[in-house]
C-alpha cells in the first residue's frame, strides 16, 4: 500500500511521535490531518509542513472529549477525503509523578480511559465503517509495554493500554473479510516529553528517536504483512 495520496488522520500529532509521523506521512506523499489539544504547537508544526509544500491540516481536539469526535471525524474527511488511514496515537499518563493504585484517585483512571481507550473506540466507530464499504484502510493504535507487562506506578495508564489492546484485536476479527486491517504498534521507550514526566532521571540518549520510529510504522504499513490483528514491537519490526 503506496502512502502517497492517502488519506491520513493521526492524533496527539503536536510533538513526539504523533509529530513524527504526521511529518513522516506528508513527507511521503499523503494528504494528513493532525489532531492535537494544544493549538500552537500543533499549527506550529503543520506550519512547518505547508512550508515544504505538503498537504497538511490541523484541527484543535480533545479526543477524550465524546462530543467532539463525530465533529472531528466529519472536519478531517472535510479536508482530506474518507480516510485511509487512522493512527491512534494521543494518550496522557494521568497525574504524575506517577501514583500507586492505592493512591489514584477514580476521576483520574477515569481520564485517562477516556483519552486512551473510549476516545479510539469513538473515532475508530465513526470512521471505519466508511473503510468497510471501500475495501481499504488501516488503523493504528499506539501501545505500550505496559500492556502486556505490570509495573508499580503505571496501574492507569497500562490499564489503558492493555484495554486498548483487545479493542485493537476485537475490532480486526470484526472487520475481519472486510479490506481493513488493524495494528498495533508497541514504540518502545522513545526520548519524548511524556517519557521523561514518567521516568524523569532516564538518559535521553539512551532513548530512541521518535523520527526513527515513525520511519518504521510508515514502512509497516507501507508492506502487506503482518495481517489485520498483529501487535508489533517497532523496535523489532523489519520490512521484508
Amino acid at each position: 500500500m503506496s502512502l502517497k495520496d492517502k488519506a491520513v488522520l493521526v492524533t496527539g500529532a503536536s510533538r513526539g511521535l504523533g509529530r513524527a509521523l504526521m511529518e513522516g506521512f506528508a513527507r511521503a506523499g499523503a494528504r494528513v490531518v493532525g489532531v492535537a489539544r494544544g493549538r500552537e504547537a500543533l499549527e506550529g508544526a503543520v506550519a512547518c509542513l505547508r512550508a515544504e509544500g505538503h498537504e497538511v491540516h490541523s484541527l484543535v481536539a480533545d479526543v477524550g472529549d465524546k462530543e467532539a469526535i463525530y465533529p472531528l471525524a466529519g472536519a478531517a474527511q472535510a479536508l482530506v477525503g474518507p480516510l485511509d488511514i487512522l493512527v491512534h496515537n494521543a494518550s496522557i499518563l494521568g497525574p504524575t509523578p506517577l501514583r500507586l493504585l492505592l493512591d489514584t484517585a477514580c476521576e483520574d483512571l477515569q481520564q485517562v480511559l477516556e483519552v486512551n481507550l473510549l476516545g479510539p473506540f469513538r473515532l475508530t466507530r465513526a470512521v471505519v465503517g466508511g473503510m468497510a464499504l471501500r475495501d481499504s484502510g488501516q488503523v493504528v493504535f499506539l501501545s505500550s509495554d505496559a500492556a502486556v507487562s505490570a509495573y508499580p506506578r503505571w496501574g492507569a495508564y497500562g490499564v489503558s493500554k492493555a484495554a486498548l489492546e483487545q479493542l485493537a484485536r476485537s475490532w480486526a476479527v470484526e472487520l475481519e473479510g472486510t479490506g481493513v486491517r488493524v495494528l498495533t504498534v508497541d514504540p518502545g521507550e522513545m526520548d519524548t516529553r511524556m517519557h521523561a514526566e514518567a521516568l524523569p532521571g532516564v538518559d535521553p540518549t539512551s532513548l530512541a528517536r521518535p523520527e526513527a520510529v515513525a520511519a518504521r510504522l510508515l514502512a509497516l504499513l507501507d508492506a502487506p504483512q503482518p495481517g489485520s490483528g498483529a501487535r508489533v514491537e517497532a523496535a523489532r519490526w523489519e520490512a521484508a
